[in-house]
């Protein structure tokens, strides 16, 4: 029997010792912020839930031989940064602030997606959202990804 209180390290070697319900605590702590990652570095829900998708592929795949050398989290980010670089690579990013996410939304209107905020509160949100993601989309590819990973990822620079 797998105990969901368990920290995630351990919850993760139970999965890979073939504890396949230590799965289910580990996907309901970090899918979310899995999924906001990608989707606030592509702007597109589609291609974050692929990616995450893909992520969360990649740990299965990689349960045999993990080792808890660092937090879960710390480890499951490192595949998500991976997956994006290879997204990355095969296409490259076109987009901007105004264009629409296919959300309904435009890019600057993401910031807040899925966070739970009310439409009022979110409302008077926008222009704090746009300013920060007009200042994201000024720096380098590399300088964007690092803050993001710190703000989904609770990850130290």
């Amino acid at each position: 029997m797998v105990d969901e209180q368990q920290p995630d390290e351990a919850l993760m070697l139970a999965y890979a010792r073939g504890h396949a319900a230590a799965f289910e605590p580990l996907y309901a702590r970090h899918s979310q912020r899995l999924w906001r990652y990608f989707f606030r570095n592509t702007g597109n829900a589609a291609l974050a839930d692929d990616l995450a998708q893909d992520t969360w592929f990649a740990v299965v795949d990689a349960a045999p031989g993990y080792q808890p050398s660092a937090k879960f989290s710390t480890w499951a980010f490192t595949l998500a940064h991976h997956k994006l670089v290879d997204h990355w690579r095969r296409h490259k990013p076109h987009a901007s602030l105004d264009e629409e996410t296919g959300e309904g939304m435009a890019l600057a209107e993401t910031l807040f997606a899925n966070s739970g905020f009310d439409p009022e509160r979110l409302q008077g949100r926008k222009d704090i959202a746009r300013a920060l993601l007009n200042a994201l989309a000024q720096l380098p590819p590399e300088q964007r990804e690092a803050f993001l990973l710190q703000a989904e990822a609770d990850m130290t620079v």
